[in-house]
C-alpha cells in the first residue's frame, strides 16, 4: 500500500458504531411519538363527562353585570349553570321560561349563571338587547369543554358544595311544575333525585 493512501481509508467500524447508535435514537424517539399519538387519541376520546353526583369542575367567569361567580363559592344555596348558543333554537325557546325562573327563585338562593359559547360577540349582545334576561349571563370558549358539553342546551344544578344534583341535556320549561318542585324540594333540605 502507498503511504498516502493509508491516510483517506475510511473507518467503517466508527461509521457502523455511529449508525447503531442514531438507528436507536430514532427507534425510542418513535416510541415517544407513538406513546404520545395513542395517549392524545384516548384523551379526544375519552374526554370527561359530569353527569349527576360528579364534583363540578371549578371555574371562576365575570358575569356581563360585573359580578364574579365561582365554582363552588357562587354566593347561594343552588346554581343553576346553563350552556347555550344564540344559534340554537332550543337555547332562544327556552330563554323567557328560564329568566322567569331565575326572577321568581332568586330571593329564594338560586343563581342561574347561563354562559355562551358564542364567538360571534356582535350576536351574543344583540340577543342580550332583545331579550333582556333576569339571570346572570357571560360568553365563555373553555368552561363548557370542562363538563364535557358539546350540545346545547346543558343544564347543571349545582349544591353550595359543589356537587352536581341534576344534569339536563336538553331544553327545559322552566316553570314546569316537576322541575319547580324538584328545586323546591333541594331548597328545603329534601333529598335530591336526579
Amino acid at each position: 500500500m502507498r503511504p498516502g493512501c493509508r491516510a483517506v481509508q475510511f473507518d467503517y467500524k466508527v461509521f457502523r458504531m455511529t449508525s447503531i447508535k442514531i438507528d436507536r435514537l430514532l427507534r425510542l424517539a418513535l416510541g415517544f411519538l407513538a406513546v404520545a399519538f395513542v395517549y392524545v387519541i384516548y384523551a379526544a376520546i375519552h374526554e370527561r363527562v359530569v353527569v349527576a353526583g360528579d364534583t363540578a369542575p371549578e371555574f371562576t367567569i365575570q358575569a356581563d353585570n360585573g359580578r364574579t361567580v365561582t365554582v363552588p363559592n357562587f354566593g347561594g344555596k343552588l346554581l343553576v349553570l346553563n350552556f347555550w348558543a344564540t344559534w340554537c333554537p332550543p337555547c332562544v325557546e327556552e330563554t323567557p321560561s328560564l329568566s322567569q325562573f331565575a326572577a321568581e327563585y332568586a330571593s329564594k338562593g338560586v343563581v342561574v349563571l347561563a354562559v355562551s359559547v358564542d364567538k360571534d360577540v356582535k350576536a351574543y349582545q344583540a340577543f342580550l338587547h332583545k331579550f333582556n334576561p333576569a339571570f346572570l349571563t357571560a360568553r365563555d370558549s373553555q368552561i363548557h369543554q370542562d363538563y364535557g358539553t358539546f350540545m346545547y342546551p346543558e343544564t347543571y344544578f349545582i349544591d353550595a358544595k359543589g356537587k352536581v344534583l341534576k344534569k339536563l341535556a336538553e331544553p327545559a320549561d322552566w316553570m314546569n311544575p316537576q322541575l319547580t318542585g324538584w328545586v323546591d324540594s333541594v331548597l328545603s333540605g329534601g333529598l335530591p333525585t336526579t
